[in-house]
């Protein structure tokens, strides 16, 4: 019997991918570059951040045309393997 992949996604859709890291410089530029690595046509306006109370950490949104599951595993696992991002959800 062969493994399925099943998503509740309908492809392609936009999806909001969201970064917790420390608050610094660059955050939200690396966060798109990588993001673009696998979504090229990512607007620059497609990306916001917040800060947290403290101020210790920020909170990166990036919205995404997905095209595929397999495309928003790979910007994940980029993401997720980056010592400047603590979580994406």
């Amino acid at each position: 019997m062969s493994e399925q992949n099943t998503t509740l996604l309908e492809f392609p859709c936009d999806f909001p991918i969201k970064v917790f890291g420390l608050n610094q410089d660059g955050l939200e530029a690396l966060v798109l570059a990588m993001a673009r690595r696998h979504a090229p046509d990512i607007a620059d306006d497609a990306v916001s951040s917040r800060l947290s109370g403290s101020g210790k950490y920020t909170a990166v949104t990036v919205a995404v045309w997905a095209q595929s599951q397999a495309q928003l595993d790979a910007i994940y696992r980029d993401l997720t393997a980056s010592p400047e991002i603590i979580m994406s959800l």
